[in-house]
């Protein structure tokens, strides 16, 4: 990742490597486990500006609470300036004086959100539809009700953290020797440890399933958007809350309509006769079949709208409209006589049958005038 990242490149990389590393996907894997957390305190930098700056500016050294900590190296001062609080970066990065954060982790949390997508056609995107979404999620495993432990069996205090979670470590740095606090690695912060692993997740309290929900497009909705199911995701953890699903709407391309806004684009061909002369024609809509008269003297490229024919705006009411653009196809493969009749009629035609070419050649004529 590059310094001047931006804050969507940022956001692209974190949810790539978080979902790479993420324990739901890596179980028993302690390696991942502590990846995904280097990835979380990376991303809580970058996309915080402040602490961002300070990083940019001086390394990790910005934003680690033992460069410095307790130092009289530079006079008893702070040696990255007067700008910079190491003990506020300490607190804000990990969560406290001392090491990581030691956040509870026996207390509830709500479970992370999982993504999916669907694919719908262009008149289901824009009338709405029902649909229904198949799907990868955890959920705790009913057999030991999250625990991981086997039926029958209980947890037991952790010997290396004595029911604490956590565990103190001392670290020598150039500035003097920090004591440390964290999770405990062996009951993962829990206090507690399994006896015997529940046969059917193995000890984890989490599996994965596959899941069904029907899903409400709304009309109007367009590509890329996203539907958002709330307690649909991973089960959450402790008696937290289910996290949410994302549904990533993508919509096919329509043989003849096109989108634009909450407007409908279409093209629709007729002949030189009807455009001359002026015809009813049939138009395809949302809606069904609709008649619209061209009027006589239609040119190629003209435009007309049928009003209230487009899209529905989205979560809201009104529609946007229908703008129908006129090309008119020459004939080909003619006959003899279809010449000889072509013919006589150009030749009955005066300058004020044809007023564009008539104006194209005086401007002609001026331009090339001696």
């Amino acid at each position: 990742m590059q310094k001047g990242a931006s804050e969507d490149e940022i956001k692209k990389a974190f949810r790539k490597q978080a979902k790479k590393y993420h324990p739901d996907l890596n179980p028993g894997n302690k390696e991942a486990e502590a990846k995904f957390k280097e990835v979380n305190e990376a991303y809580e930098v970058l996309s915080d500006k402040d602490k961002r700056s300070r990083y940019d500016r001086f390394g990790f050294a910005g934003v680690d609470p033992n460069y410095g900590a307790g130092s009289t190296a530079y006079g008893g001062g702070n040696p990255f300036g007067q700008d910079i609080d190491i003990g506020d970066i300490f607190n804000s990065f990990f969560g406290g004086f001392g090491g990581r954060s030691t956040r509870n982790q026996n207390a509830p949390r709500k479970g992370s959100d999982v993504e999916t997508s669907i694919t719908i056609s262009f008149e289901e995107a824009a009338m709405g539809c029902k649909k229904e979404v198949t799907y990868q999620n955890v959920e705790s495993c009913k057999e030991c009700k999250g625990t991981g432990a086997a039926e029958g069996t209980n947890l037991k205090t952790c010997p290396d953290c004595r029911g604490t979670g956590n565990v103190t470590a001392q670290k020598r740095t150039p500035f003097g020797v920090v004591q440390t606090s964290q999770a405990c690695e062996k009951c993962r912060g829990k206090g507690k440890v399994i006896e015997k692993p529940c046969p059917k997740c193995s000890g984890v309290g989490r599996i994965r399933s596959s899941r069904t929900v029907t899903v409400t497009v709304p009309a109007g909705i367009s590509q890329d958007q996203i539907l958002n199911i709330g307690g649909h995701g991973n089960s959450g953890y402790n008696g937290g809350p289910a996290g949410d699903l994302h549904v990533y709407i993508n919509v096919k391309k329509h043989e003849i309509f096109e989108r634009k806004g909450d407007d409908v684009w279409c093209e629709i061909p007729i002949t030189f006769t009807q455009a001359a002369i002026g015809h009813e024609v049939v138009v395809p809509t949302l809606d069904g079949k609709a008649s619209y008269t061209v009027h006589a003297g239609t040119q190629p490229g003209d435009i007309f709208k049928l009003k209230g024919k487009g899209i529905p705006h989205l979560n809201s009411r009104g529609r946007g409209d229908q703008y129908v653009k006129v090309t008119i196809e020459v004939p080909r493969n003619l006959t003899e006589e279809q010449k000889k009749m072509l013919t006589q009629f150009d030749k009955s035609c005066s300058t004020k049958n044809y007023q564009k070419r008539s104006s194209f050649f005086d401007r002609v004529k001026n331009l090339f005038k001696d």
